[in-house]
């Protein structure tokens, strides 16, 4: 399996965000996007998901000479935590495994795994930032997709959950898994790729 882009290009109220960016990751791979608010980061994680569409360039899928769409085999964990604030949190994890289908993980699992299994009964919008973040990262758990895209992913932990989350991406990227996260805060994992997003913004958007 091999996820690549290449040349990709996006713009904002015909401002070039970013131009010439390539990449190009394999399974067991963590690529990290910096920079500074509004530079980009998340039109690009769009951009990778097929979400957005690129200016210019294409990004692209492959295994075993085949081709497939990104959509198919990622998760992406948006900055929002797509959860009803007034379902339980055992009963938002039903519904995404009932709409994933294919089941990796019980919901039961996934809390015990993000150490959330205290709070199953409890509505989503009663809980802390942290903890509905962490709720958000056990709907990664739920159905095995190998790359997993991810809008700040430590935003509102402490540092005992974000221990957590770290080893759960750890164990993604052991057995085989793609990640690619936009964050502010170092992971506490070795980068294979680091996008600097600056580097590849217009003179214009670096002013700003």
């Amino acid at each position: 399996m091999v996820l690549s882009g290449e040349d990709l290009a996006a713009y904002r109220n015909e401002k070039v965000l970013f131009q010439g960016l390539s990449f190009c990751l394999f399974p067991q791979q963590l690529m990290t996007i910096t920079g500074p608010n509004g530079i980009g980061k998340s039109t690009l994680l769009r951009i990778i998901t097929g979400l957005f569409e690129a200016a210019e360039g294409h990004v692209s899928l492959k295994d075993h000479e085949q081709t497939y769409p990104v959509a198919t085999a990622c998760h992406y964990l948006c900055t929002q935590n797509a959860m009803k604030p007034l379902l339980s949190v055992l009963d938002n994890l039903q519904f995404w495994s009932a709409f994933y289908g294919q089941h990796l993980r019980s919901p039961h699992e996934a809390l015990a795994d993000i150490g959330l299994s205290d709070l199953e009964n409890l509505p989503f919008n009663i809980l802390s930032t942290g903890q509905k973040r962490r709720v958000a990262i056990a709907r990664l758990l739920l159905s095995h997709r190998p790359i997993w895209i991810l809008d700040e992913p430590m935003s509102g932990l402490d540092s005992h959950a974000q221990t957590i989350v770290v080893n759960i991406f750890q164990r993604h990227l052991n057995q085989g898994g793609i990640i690619i996260a936009a964050t502010h805060t170092p992971l506490g994992i070795p980068e294979n790729h680091k996008i600097a997003l600056e580097k590849f913004s217009s003179p214009q958007e670096r002013e700003t």
